[in-house]
This record gives C-alpha cells, sequence and structure tokens, in this order.
C-alpha cells in the first residue's frame, strides 16, 4: 500500500480521518459511494471540503493511487468529485482516482471562491510522521 507522504492525516482540530497507518490484513476497506444529504452535520461537511481541499492541493488533476486514503472519506466524494481512472475496483489499495475538478467546483464553489477556506494542516499534530520515525513493527517497509 502507498503511503501519501505529505498529506493529512486528518482535519486539524477533528478527528477526521484522511489517512490510514497501515493495510488491512483482510483487504482494502471497500469504496461505496455515500449519499450526501442535505441535512448532514456541518461538521461532516467541512471534512468533506477540507479532504477535497487536500486532494486538490496535494494531486491537482493528475491520476492518483488510492494508497492509505481512508475509504470512508473517499466514500463521500467517489463517483462525483473523484472518479476512478478506468474500471473502479473498490477494494483494491493500487486503485487509480482522480479529482474531476468541473464537479467538484460544482459541488463545492466555496472551494474555488476568492476568499476560500484555508487550512492549516501543520495543526494535525504530524501523528504520522512521528509514527513513521519510530517505526512500525506491522509495517514491512520498516523491515527492509
Amino acid at each position: 500500500m502507498l503511503k501519501h507522504r505529505g498529506f493529512p492525516g486528518r482535519l486539524p482540530g477533528s478527528d477526521f480521518q484522511f489517512t490510514i497507518r497501515r493495510a488491512n490484513k483482510k483487504g482494502a476497506t471497500p469504496l461505496v459511494r455515500r449519499e450526501r444529504y442535505r441535512d448532514r452535520k456541518p461538521a461532516d461537511r467541512r471534512a468533506d471540503t477540507a479532504f477535497l481541499a487536500a486532494l486538490i492541493e496535494h494531486f491537482g488533476e493528475e491520476p492518483f493511487e488510492r494508497g492509505n486514503l481512508d475509504a470512508g472519506r473517499l466514500s463521500w466524494l467517489i463517483g462525483r468529485e473523484v472518479v476512478a481512472v478506468g474500471k473502479l475496483d473498490p477494494t483494491d489499495y493500487g486503485q487509480l482516482l482522480r479529482v474531476d475538478l468541473k464537479r467538484a467546483e460544482a459541488a463545492f464553489p466555496e472551494l474555488f471562491a476568492k476568499d476560500a477556506p484555508e487550512f492549516d494542516w501543520e495543526d494535525d499534530g504530524d501523528w504520522d510522521e512521528d509514527w513513521e520515525e519510530e517505526g512500525d513493527p506491522d509495517d514491512e517497509d520498516d523491515r527492509r
């Protein structure tokens, strides 16, 4: 499983997770398109906005591998703002995805406005960098 270095691990100041630390031994959690109803909590909507902003900032329109991106968070965007490159295999960590900027702008116009919200990604506690320095006994990359 590819680990996206430099990608925020979570929404700063919250428990909304953006990445996972290690691959699931039973296989990747399937990506399932989730409906976003109008009555969703503002915190959930903010997490979607921040995650999409991080995807755009990190990858732009270029294809990227699913890797360690959180399946739950991706499931709120998959099939709309985030689309599969080729046929979607919902349980493949190696699945290529890309951000559809036209759909993203239509669904999240605040991200493309002049006064777009800014996220302080440095405030995420750097838990993933600290974890990597200590070494994860379950991480094959650390055993080499």
